[in-house]
């Protein structure tokens, strides 16, 4: 299994880039994220891998991907679509510095799910810029 690190541009928060997906899936589309190059370790990360999302200087969301297709551009121009599970899976928060493109993630160095134990704990009911922040401090 392998994931992909992606910066989700123009996204402000956790909350807008639920809408934004929402808005696609109502109108009937397929969520994807399409990309220039296509990933040559496509079998590895089709093997439960995940596409995991850079929000405003951190690590916050993740999402299984489902498929890696050829697609095009508007214009024509060849490049690859990734299909995304509609779940968005929130994270314990990284920060982490921009990049262009997209990266290979090793599941040993991806940060983990918030899960029942965090959200027990009252993390998940932190606001989501004070756990990026507490985060970035080394807290969480």
């Amino acid at each position: 299994m392998l994931h992909i690190a992606k910066l989700s541009v123009g996204t402000k928060d956790l909350d807008d880039m639920r809408a934004w997906q929402a808005e696609r899936l109502a109108r009937g589309e397929v969520l994807r994220h399409r990309t220039r190059n296509f990933p040559r370790r496509t079998a590895d990360v089709l093997d439960g891998g995940s596409i995991y999302w850079v929000i405003s200087g951190s690590m916050l969301v993740r999402q299984r991907v489902t498929d890696i297709v050829a697609a095009t551009w508007e214009d024509g121009t060849a490049c690859a679509a990734i299909h995304l599970d509609p779940e968005l899976i929130p994270l314990a928060g990284r920060p982490t510095r921009p990049f262009q493109g997209w990266r290979y993630l090793e599941p040993a160095a991806a940060p983990p799910d918030l899960t029942a134990v965090a959200a027990a704990s009252g993390v998940e009911a932190l606001p989501e810029a004070l756990r990026r922040e507490l985060a970035a401090l080394g807290l969480l």
